[in-house]
């Protein structure tokens, strides 16, 4: 049996020569004063590039020498979008969308536009945009970030770019695209059902609402298949209509005529009104899903043989035979012209190199690359110097960042008005303005989205999730795309943010694993990303000062935990006592990765802690010195990754070590802690650790009983030294 795609290739000349067209019920006159016939050749070139890319992709698989082959075949129309916006208009990307990319390349005179995309699909090294470590569409030239994950992960921060533009304008910041920029975000007709899709659309609908800038294009090519599951007919009219303040409009993507026109008001609308269009593509999927994918399971063969007779190659075919644009013979040229053209490129680079080292692949996933010089040449201004718990300087903190980085923003769920449940941000927004502190809609998945999006075009964005459990909804726009963004561009995109997270345990007033959670695993095993986290007010000021730098000058992804149970703790060992408090620390003073807060000089035990643990340890201290046991405390500050070196110099002359870990002890930071310590010290340490119970915690006193105490520290330490 003949492959699908050979037979798809031999269909196109076959019925062209046999005059087997679809019916062409558009006329060129329509559309004449939009494009010239040049125009139309122009479009159908690049149609007829990325039919020759997708069969040289399905060749390259059957040899071993492809990996991934998700075709574009069917999908040729969304050139036409291309045609119609800007090269500085950032465009997110389906991964069916070959023929936007191929179009912007060619409009732009990039004469390596084939040999970049078959670098890509050979996972070569020297693939422009990845480095060899995923096949996807992207150009940093092109204004093309990579997506990796479409389905719908892309869409939230399309929509925060979108904001972006607008916004950075206003706030008069030089942003990295043009203020009369728009965003086209493309996706498929089974994306738009994902959670993903629905929450992005609900909020750019809830932004336009207000009258808030917005200018995106939501392109949907809707071929009415995902993988095997039809979409039911006028699913996505129906459904995609009812979004209030966006622009729903349709069009046939087999069809250019049709297209241009629509396209073209599309655009419009969204660049001139700076508001959202929702803009039905309706197209066929020629060839089955990806690689493994077979499609006679679930479709017959006149079905198959059906879809196949509706290509946009022969559409655009008809179009130009019957406007007496091209004669067939000419056009039957053109595709082998074009086929020979993607065959000597592929000739080019089959012997490209691939990556060859695990440190070659892991070498972007920290963008080191400095390109903006450090803001923080503070501001003087008038700081409370009186002692002040954790909460009330986090508070000055951020008010001095805001006051210092002027593409700083700071958003959340009820962090305006209110102030934040914790009275963290009050203040913020009557001093900086709606525009750079604003509540977000109760969606977790778009206040990340939004974020990257926002940082992509220069800002630096300072969101918060309310509670470290809600992050659980999200946690995809930190996994699949914040942190995979500089390692599938090779660092030529990044998007820096600052994510503060109100966590950890020790809230009796709240309860349940929504409010009073106690677990870092999902954050832990995300390659890139940096993790802080304080125990007081003012090496949590410290941190934050260097959080921000690192996210600005190396454009890294920060997660800043904030222990709520300590933000209004003010005494330490008694009422009254204030040895909980601080003054604000001196403008400059910071805590770098590496750096290990250590409280106390004894050489007896070495407690390692953070957060709340290192306040429980404080106080066990003290009962341990009372037994003439002189301990020292070790404040970690930083959670990922673990500076090793950094923490047995804290350690110093010790040799029993007490981990003590507030989180559930399966997944929990001691088991990486209590491993590494025993791989990497030079010299035999005794050492024991003390966590939280595997379990959610509870309301009110019964949360004591899952979570470590005091008293459990103390037992544990004199335990270990017993033992040793």
């Amino acid at each position: 049996m003949k492959h699908r795609d050979l037979l798809l290739d031999a269909n196109f000349s076959q019925r062209l020569k046999d005059s087997l067209l679809p019916d062409c019920s558009r006329n060129f006159a329509q559309i004449s004063e939009l494009v010239n016939e040049q125009d139309l050749i122009d479009l159908f070139l690049s149609q007829l590039y990325c039919r020759h890319v997708d069969l040289i992709a399905r060749s390259l698989r059957r040899e071993g020498k492809g990996f991934y082959t998700i075709s574009s075949a069917g999908h040729e129309g969304n050139c036409v979008i291309s045609k119609f916006t800007r090269p500085g208009d950032p465009a997110f990307l389906h991964y069916r969308s070959t023929a936007f990319q191929i179009q912007r390349a060619r409009s732009q005179g990039e004469d390596n536009f084939l040999c970049d995309l078959l670098l890509s699909l050979r996972a070569s090294s020297k693939d422009p945009i990845s480095g060899g470590r995923h096949k996807v569409l992207g150009s940093r030239k092109l204004w093309i970030p990579p997506q990796t994950s479409t389905v719908a992960s892309h869409l939230p921060k399309a929509v925060g770019f979108a904001r972006s533009i607008p916004l950075g304008k206003k706030l008069q910041l030089k942003c990295e695209v043009p203020e009369d920029s728009m965003v086209i975000c493309s996706f498929g007709d089974a994306s738009f059902n994902h959670s993903t899709a629905q929450g992005a659309l609900n909020l750019a609908s809830w932004l336009a609402y207000q009258s808030i800038p917005l200018p995106i294009l939501f392109l949907c090519e809707d071929n009415g298949l995902g993988i095997s599951v039809p979409t039911p007919q006028g699913w996505i009219e129906t459904a995609a209509s009812r979004f209030p303040a966006i622009t729903f409009l349709s069009c046939d993507g087999l069809c250019l005529i049709d297209l241009i026109a629509t396209v073209k008001d599309a655009v419009e609308m969204v660049r001139r009104k700076r508001k959202p269009v929702f803009l039905q593509m309706k197209t066929v999927r020629l060839l089955a899903h990806a690689g493994s994918d077979i499609e006679s399971v679930y479709r017959s063969e006149d079905q198959i043989e059906s879809e196949e007779a509706r290509d946009p190659l022969l559409h655009t075919a008809q179009v130009l035979i019957t406007n007496k644009i091209l004669p067939k013979n000419e056009i039957l040229d053109l595709y082998e012209r074009v086929r020979e053209e993607v065959q000597e490129a592929n000739r080019r680079v089959e012997d490209a190199p691939l990556l060859q080292t695990a440190q070659e692949v892991m070498e972007p996933l920290i963008p080191l690359k400095c390109t903006r010089e450090s803001p923080f040449h503070f501001k003087k201004q008038t700081v409370d110097s009186k002692l002040q718990p954790l909460g009330k300087l986090l508070n000055q903190v951020l008010h001095e960042t805001l006051d210092s980085v002027p593409e700083s923003v700071v958003f959340g769920e009820d962090v305006g008005l209110k102030g934040g449940v914790y009275n963290v941000t009050s203040g913020l927004q009557k001093r900086f303005s709606k525009r750079r502190v604003f509540d977000s809609l109760l969606d977790e998945q778009s206040i990340l989205g939004f974020a990257i999006g926002l940082s992509q075009n220069g800002f630096l964005p300072i969101p918060e999730i309310q509670f470290l459990a809600y992050l659980h909804n999200a946690e995809d726009q930190l996994r699949g795309e914040a942190a995979t963004l500089s390692f599938f561009s090779n660092s030529q995109f990044t998007n820096p943010m600052v994510l503060r997270l109100p966590s950890l345990a020790y809230q009796k007033g709240f309860g349940g694993h929504f409010h009073n959670d106690n677990s870092l695993a999902v954050l832990r095993d995300i390659p890139g990303l940096l993790i802080a986290c304080p125990s007081n007010g003012a090496d949590a000021v410290r941190l934050f000062r260097s959080c921000v730098r690192m996210a600005y000058e190396q454009h890294r992804v920060v997660i800043f935990l904030e222990p709520i149970a300590l933000y209004h703790t003010r005494d330490l060992f008694k009422e009254g006592d204030q040895l909980w408090s601080h003054s604000y620390p001196p403008q400059g003073e910071e805590c770098p990765p590496g750096t290990c807060q250590i409280h106390g000089v004894g050489e007896d035990l070495c407690i390692l802690s953070y957060g709340n643990g290192v306040y429980l340890s404080i106080q066990a201290q003290g009962d341990l010195l009372k037994k003439g046991i002189k301990a020292r405390i070790v404040d970690l500050l930083w959670l990922s990754p673990l500076d090793i070196p950094a923490i047995l110099r804290a350690i110093g002359k010790s040799k029993r070590i007490l981990l003590v870990d507030e989180c559930r002890k399966t997944g929990s930071l001691s088991e990486e802690l209590f491993t590494r310590l025993m791989e990497e010290s030079p010299e035999e340490l005794k050492v024991s650790r003390i966590t939280g119970m595997d379990s959610f915690i509870p309301l009110g006193d019964a949360s004591s009983l899952v979570l470590l105490s005091r008293e459990d520290i103390l037992r544990e330490g004199l335990m270990l030294l017993e033992r040793s």
